[in-house]
Parts: C-alpha cells; structure tokens; sequence
C-alpha cells in the first residue's frame, strides 16, 4: 500500500498534549462510506492505551515531534526564573493553564509547571489543578529525558532542584511574616501586663490612703479620751 507523505514516521517519539508523549506505532489508511483517511496509530505509555488520530488532524490538536536538546535545556533554565503573579481565583487560572496545556508547547508546559508549582506553595492546589500540574509536569518530564537522552529520575531530580529554590524562597517569604505577626501578639501581651501592673499600683495607693485615714481616727479616739 502506498501512502502519501507523513510529518511524522513510525517509531518516531511525539508529543500529544494534554494526553502525554507517544509512539508512532502506525500509519494507516482506513476507509469509511467511501472515503479513504489516513491515521496515526500513537501508544501512549503513561496510560498504555493506543489513540488512532486523522493525519489531517494532528497539526490542529497539537502532536508535534520532540524538541532539540538545546530547547529541552533552555526549558530546563526557565524552571528557576522568577514567577510573575497570577490571579488569585483558580477557576481563571485553571482555564488559562488548561488553554496553555492545549497549545502544547514546551514553553507552555514549562510555565505552568512553574506557576503552579509555586502557587502550590503559597496553598494546596483544588483537586483539578493538582492533576493539571501532575499532567504537565510528567510530559514535560517525559520529553526533556528523551531530549537529553536521560532517565527520567534523573530528569525528574533535575525538575525538583530548578523549582525548589523558588519554594524556599517563597516560604521564608511565608516565614517572615509569620514571625512579624508573634512579634505583634508579644507586643500586645507586654501592653496588657503593663495596664495590669499599673492598675495594681492604683490600688496599692488606695489602701494607703485608707490606712491613713485609719490612722487620723485612731488619734481622734485617743484625745476624746483624755
């Protein structure tokens, strides 16, 4: 069977997003009320299942090769820049990561990877977000080791030391206004010991004064008696 010209060839390693790195097992054409389309038959290992996609289609939903080592790398770099802020409402930011995740490129993935990391650090991701995070995290993983030809923990490693200082920076960020806060409470606590104290001294002055007074009637009694 002669087929026409194909983007991608069998054995070749493609990127599926939203869906994960694949396998061109196949290219096939297949015909339905008389009209002949061709397919790609793609195995995806993080789900072991086979999708068959149009050659047609595969441009429109994004399948597109493995980057260059030097892309993965850069990719990689991007991971410890510095993360601009992101909109507090996760239901917005959700769909701007879903939408980021559907473009599928590696620049894509690589942002939301980090922003939704970081804001993981700033509060527990909704559950939805978290397997958005997971998803591209593991493509991005997936396709940075076969770019660089590593193991995928040892890719995996190399994700978790770029992204961690962000982390901890962030949390000692956390920590600091923590500690200004006890510092507050202390404060408040010294003022009320203080109000204390001096409420104490008040009384002390009236008991004095009261003694006095005593004193004044007891010399009284002591003239009367005379």
């Amino acid at each position: 069977m002669i087929f026409m010209s194909s983007e991608f060839s069998i054995n070749e390693k493609v990127v599926y997003p939203s869906q994960g790195v694949g396998e061109i097992k196949e290219i096939f054409e297949k015909t339905v009320q008389d009209k002949t389309v061709k397919y790609y038959k793609i195995y995806l290992e993080v789900s072991d299942m086979n999708v068959m996609v149009p050659v047609e289609n595969a441009n429109m939903l994004g399948i597109r090769k493995i980057v260059s080592a030097e892309a993965a790398q850069k990719a990689l770099d991007m991971l410890g820049q510095p993360v601009e802020s992101v909109t507090s409402d996760w239901k917005l930011r959700y769909q701007m990561n879903l939408d980021l995740l559907k473009k599928g490129s590696i620049e894509d993935i690589t942002n939301i990877v980090r922003c939704l990391y970081h804001r993981s650090k700033v509060k527990e991701l909704p559950i939805q977000e978290r397997k958005l995070y997971d998803t591209a995290r593991k493509l991005l993983t997936d396709e940075i080791a076969i770019a660089l030809g590593l193991d995928v923990k040892d890719v995996e490693s190399m994700l978790h030391a770029k992204l961690e200082p962000l982390g901890a920076l962030h949390e000692k960020k956390v920590a600091q206004i923590d500690d200004d806060d006890e510092d507050d409470d202390e404060f408040d606590d010294e003022l009320s010991d203080s109000s204390g104290s001096g409420d104490d001294d008040d009384d002390d002055d009236s008991d004095d004064g009261d003694s006095g007074d005593d004193a004044d009637d007891e010399d009284e009694d002591d003239d009367d008696d005379e």
